[in-house]
């Protein structure tokens, strides 16, 4: 039988912000770890006992710091003007991640980079009754700064969540994950209010780049148990790396991705190439020794990241689109953070002949979850 819950939260070191040492989810979350903690009244406490340079980034996943999050529960999803954006909005319910993939930013993003949880859950509830108020179609999601199930190990966040947008009819809340911890989600009631989806990628990446993560195949087993729930869901093809054979490596895995998930049930895929910012190099280098992802054919793009040479890109989303739309035609395919030549020479369109790409994820969202 497949196990659907995962360990991945090793926490070494938990600290709690004195300021919020007698809120429920605290109590829960000691409770749960049953290990000692330290009071703490400025979090340059806990950052003295944290390393520095890459050392920092390999204890922070091992400590805890629980805390207010003092700014903006809901916030606009950082893009650029330079390439077109979603329009994705975050619901800010923590930082940083336990699992280990040499290219994630947070790596360098976080200074320095340690978990938090943020447990004034009171505040969220607010920001959500405001957004919800406003009756304004909205794409959500607790997956930027973190993975958004790994905290189901000691506090069910999720449950809670997608109760409070099962709700109502404004707002579709997405849950981005790499593990299968979704045994606290299956019984909850989700009026396919919430989309639960699963970054994918090659076999041999996941392997190799992807450290602490579950296999695909594990992610899709997990994903089916979603469908036959009724979860509207959502996969991620992003970073697509470039490696020889990645071409058949990655049809494989879209062609098993459609052994197990019906097409009409999958409310989008995003599909993304390798991109990142000059200082994460060195961190790959020192904490992957044997990743080769950031020697390939890289130019800086107008966002000041390195990306593939453009015709590359644009050849390899080709054949990846191609393969998709043998196995579901009309599903809503989009990028993140490409151009509209990028667009119009992969998809065949750019997103301003629909309407722009915020009102295609709109209008896909409206179709799957019945929100409007």
């Amino acid at each position: 039988m497949q196990k659907f819950l995962i360990k991945i939260l090793k926490i070494a070191d938990l600290y709690i912000d004195r300021d919020v040492a007698d809120f429920p989810a605290t109590r829960v979350i000691c409770d749960h770890l049953d290990i000692p903690y330290h009071i703490i009244d400025s979090p340059d406490e806990m950052y003295r006992s944290v390393t520095t340079a890459v050392s920092a980034v390999d204890q922070g996943k091992k400590t805890l710091f629980l805390t207010r999050n003092r700014g903006k529960f809901i916030r606009q999803c950082p893009g650029t003007e330079y390439y077109t954006c979603c329009n994705y909005m975050i619901l800010h319910v923590g930082t940083f991640c336990t699992m280990d993939c040499s290219y994630c930013i947070l790596q360098s993003y976080f200074h320095p980079p340690v978990l938090q949880f943020f447990v004034n859950h009171d505040d969220m509830e607010d920001a959500l009754d405001h957004l919800f108020s406003q009756k304004k179609l909205t794409r959500i999601g607790t997956g930027e700064y973190t993975d958004s199930l790994i905290w189901e190990e000691i506090y069910p966040l999720a449950p809670q969540l997608i109760d409070k947008f099962s709700h109502q009819s404004h707002a579709v809340l997405e849950l981005k994950t790499k593990t299968v911890n979704i045994e606290n989600i299956l019984s909850a009631r989700h009026n396919q209010k919430t989309i639960v989806s699963w970054s994918l990628n090659a076999e041999a990446v996941v392997k190799s780049e992807e450290r602490k993560t579950a296999g695909i195949r594990a992610r899709l087993a997990a994903a089916a148990k979603c469908q036959a729930e009724g979860y509207p869901l959502a996969f991620h093809f992003d970073p697509l790396i470039f490696y020889p054979g990645c071409e058949e490596a990655y049809k494989n895995i879209i062609e098993l991705l459609f052994s197990y998930i019906a097409a009409e049930n999958i409310v989008w895929i995003s599909l993304g190439s390798f991109r990142f910012m000059p200082d994460l190099k060195s961190i790959v280098e020192e904490r992957f020794r044997q990743s080769r992802i950031v020697y390939g054919e890289f130019v800086k793009g107008m966002d000041g990241k390195m990306r593939y040479f453009k015709p590359l890109r644009i050849r390899f989303y080709q054949t990846i689109i191609a393969a998709i739309r043998q196995f579901a035609p009309d599903v809503t395919l989009y990028f993140c953070m490409e151009d509209d030549e990028v667009w119009t020479k992969s998809m065949g369109f750019k997103p301003a002949d629909y309407g722009g790409l915020p009102q295609m994820l709109d209008d896909s969202a409206s179709r799957h979850c019945h929100i409007f």
